[in-house]
């Protein structure tokens, strides 16, 4: 079921010579495939590191065509993040095995990965377990609707610290804190640093990134990997401002 961990092991590896990781997010429901080459190719000509794929909510068997269409387009490692069971593919390089543990929804924070076991015995995915925090930014975002779960308030640092830190302690093996797509407000450098200063494993950030600046600012303030989505999805050109 789980394959040699590279994909992990190499995120460890860059993170300890210093280098800033950058994941570019997919989503299967916006993403048509007959755009996708030429979308590859902006990823593959950018600093780009990773290309995750997933959404709150996908159509069965489309984030499977995506995956399949986009290996041959691509060497960059692809990683499933994936909002449910559906979502899942075994042509992807590794998957993010996530729990909402900022939420109390015992679907999200088992259920779903329960569920997950039958079909992962079937793929060789290396699997990645990812403590998820939906952090508040502005306004209701979608993995609130689908999850039926409250974001953690962004003004309670020492929670969200703590939450990391308890979700490190039962074995993930990477946190992401994350505002939500098309975030008002991104994840802030005092709460990242925050959890940063107490964490020991990867710190992935996602949500509300649309500007070299925002993501200058994610990196500086202790995050290792930044996954960017709606930002490249409606403008082409953010790829020419990050290479800049």
């Amino acid at each position: 079921m789980i394959k040699n961990k590279a994909i992990h092991q190499d995120i460890l590896s860059a993170i300890n010579k210093g280098e800033q990781l950058l994941a570019v997010l997919i989503d299967p429901e916006k993403m048509e495939l007959e755009k996708l080459p030429s979308f590859a190719d902006k990823i593959n000509a950018s600093r780009a590191t990773h290309i995750f794929i997933g959404g709150s909510t996908v159509e069965a068997f489309k984030t499977d065509d995506l995956v399949q269409c986009l290996k041959g387009l691509t060497n960059l490692p692809i990683v499933i993040f994936p909002g449910d069971v559906s979502q899942l593919s075994s042509h992807a390089d590794a998957l993010l095995f996530l729990s909402l543990v900022s939420g109390r929804n015992p679907d999200y924070l088992i259920g779903k990965q329960i569920e997950a076991v039958s079909v992962l015995r079937t793929m060789q995915l290396e699997i990645i377990p990812t403590g998820y925090l939906l952090i508040e930014n502005g306004k209701e975002t979608a993995v609130e609707r689908v999850t039926q779960t409250q974001p953690l308030p962004r003004n309670n640092i020492q929670h969200i610290v703590d939450t990391a830190i308890a979700s490190q302690l039962l074995g993930m093996k990477c946190i992401y804190l994350e505002a939500g797509s098309s975030a008002i407000e991104p994840i802030n450098s005092k709460i990242i640093q925050s959890v940063k200063k107490e964490l020991t494993i990867p710190l992935i950030i996602g949500g509300g990134i649309t500007s070299k600046k925002q993501l200058d600012n994610a990196y500086d303030a202790g995050a290792d990997l930044v996954v960017i989505g709606t930002a490249f999805e409606e403008n082409a050109s953010f790829f020419e401002e990050l290479n800049k």
